[in-house]
């Protein structure tokens, strides 16, 4: 059956079929029915790129950023990044952001990144979500404002993000951008920890120290109740 799945796809993919371009790259990629072979996979893959399809420019530019298949090349990268991302794709808009926010393949280019992590956290990227709000949490590309931070913090917290959490803590605990708010801060905080984030549970212990009984009982039954919002 594999033999026979493989065999279709390819020869949708030799009649020009993008989306079957694109899956008989993915298929070489991991050895879905087939040898594994990184250099095929780019050769499939850039060929559905070539043709506009998203998911292969986004793929292709993380070939290139990584040296899957073909040799490192970060400026090949951002090129592909950027076309995915002019699509709308999320996740090159995000890694186009990466590129500027470190100057990688481009010059850093802080407004820049700003803006494609803008797009993209738009969309729901909780790691642009996470980035964007280290953009204003430190007046990084943008005018520092730890409100608009707070609500980055807090989009990326809810979707699970562990540093996210531990810094949205920070935030209550500190009254920045928000009232301080030490259950709150303790609710994060243990979130984080739960996730093994080391500052998490340190923070969590040193915040509990200013907390009533009652105000630890309540900020642990919320982050018992707490449920990830999904992406």
């Amino acid at each position: 059956m594999a033999d026979d799945a493989f065999d279709a796809t390819r020869a949708a993919a030799e009649q020009g079929d993008a989306g079957a371009q694109f899956d008989l790259g993915y298929m070489y990629a991991t050895g879905d029915g087939v040898l594994q072979d990184d250099a095929e996979a780019v050769r499939w893959i850039r060929r559905a790129a070539a043709q506009g399809y998203v998911s292969a420019q986004f793929n292709l530019g993380v070939m290139y950023d990584n040296g899957i298949g073909v040799p490192q090349d970060y400026a090949e990268a951002v090129r592909w990044y950027r076309l995915a991302a002019d699509q709308g794709n999320a996740s090159a808009q995000f890694n186009l952001g990466n590129m500027y926010d470190n100057g990688i393949g481009v010059p850093q280019d802080y407004a820049e990144a700003v803006r494609w992590y803008r797009l993209a956290a738009a969309q729901g990227n909780a790691s642009a979500q996470n980035n964007l709000r280290v953009m204003y949490d430190n007046g990084t590309g943008v005018p520092q404002d730890y409100a608009e931070a707070v609500r980055w913090y807090r989009l990326a917290a809810e979707q699970g993000i562990a540093s996210a959490q531990n810094n949205l803590g920070v935030m209550y605990g500190d009254g920045i951008g928000v009232p301080q708010d030490y259950v709150a801060a303790h609710m994060w905080y243990n979130l984080s920890a739960a996730q093994g984030h080391a500052n998490g549970s340190k923070n969590r212990d040193i915040v509990a120290k200013r907390m009533t009984s009652a105000q630890i009982a309540e900020a642990q039954r919320l982050a018992r109740d707490w449920t990830a919002t999904p992406n």
